[in-house]
């Protein structure tokens, strides 16, 4: 027997109570994680678990989430204005202000809807602007990208994307992409999946902000919205896609290593 063998002592596994607590307290905040962010959460925490196990525990507490689909048209291509082409066939994004993806959707309100405008980094998928209002139109997707413009400061050359919606197509809209510099592409018509990563954000919205939630009046729905965006989507809640690391911090290691 080597050395090694004989003093090697195996680790001792978490304690199956101790567990339960510890995913109870990062469902309790992300309601919609499933098993594998919730095990990553835990990762990062420093509690080394097989995913398996961390699935077994949330199935047999029923802590695991069901999706809830609902459905809403907000996009409006029926006009005579000029549609771009899709620019980002065969792209590669390697950092921040290459590609930004916009999109729309609906939130419901006691009496009526509201609508949400997002602007998102396609690199890091921070949430670089955002706007709601209870009219769906362009001054509200142009509200979005004020903010972003402001934030993210020169982003000439940078390609917009969007669907055909006609707020995006708007004068106004595409005279200030063209201010800033940027260039302008669109997805096919009918094809959701040319805006994929701007259309998974909005449903990452939904299941985990806007069914969880019952908005009292348009303010309350605006305010909950900034929170989720600001703190919980863009610095706490993980990303598949970027390694189970939240935007801003994939971002930020992003730039300490340029």
């Amino acid at each position: 027997m080597s050395r090694s063998t004989y003093y090697y002592k195996p680790k001792e596994k978490p304690s199956e109570q101790w567990l339960i607590g510890l995913i109870e307290k990062i469902v309790e905040k992300h309601s919609r994680y499933g098993y594998r962010r919730v095990t990553a959460q835990l990762r990062r925490d420093g509690v080394v678990v097989n995913h398996k196990r961390v699935l077994r525990i949330m199935r047999e507490n029923k802590l695991t989430c069901k999706a809830r689909r609902r459905f809403v048209r907000t996009t409006d291509s029926a006009y005579g204005l000029l549609v771009y082409p899709n620019l980002l066939t065969d792209i590669t994004v390697t950092g921040p202000n290459q590609v930004w993806v916009g999109d729309i959707t609906y939130v419901r309100l006691p009496v009526g809807f509201c609508y949400l405008a997002v602007l998102l980094d396609l690199f890091s998928r921070v949430v670089v602007g955002y706007a709601m209002s209870r009219r769906i139109n362009a001054e509200l997707c142009l509200a979005a990208l004020w903010v972003a413009l402001e934030r993210r400061g020169n982003v000439t050359g940078c390609i917009h994307h969007s669907d055909r919606g006609v707020q995006y197509a708007s004068g106004d809209y595409i005279g200030t992409l063209k201010d800033a510099g940027m260039l302008i592409s669109m997805s096919r018509k009918g094809n959701p999946y040319d805006n994929a990563s701007a259309e998974s954000f909005m449903a990452t919205y939904k299941l985990e902000e806007v069914y969880v939630n019952e908005y009292q009046d348009f303010e309350d729905a605006l305010s909950s919205t900034a929170h989720f965006i600001e703190v919980v989507y863009n610095r706490k809640r993980l990303h598949s896609a970027l390694g189970y690391l939240p935007p801003v911090e994939y971002e930020q290691l992003w730039l300490q290593i340029q």
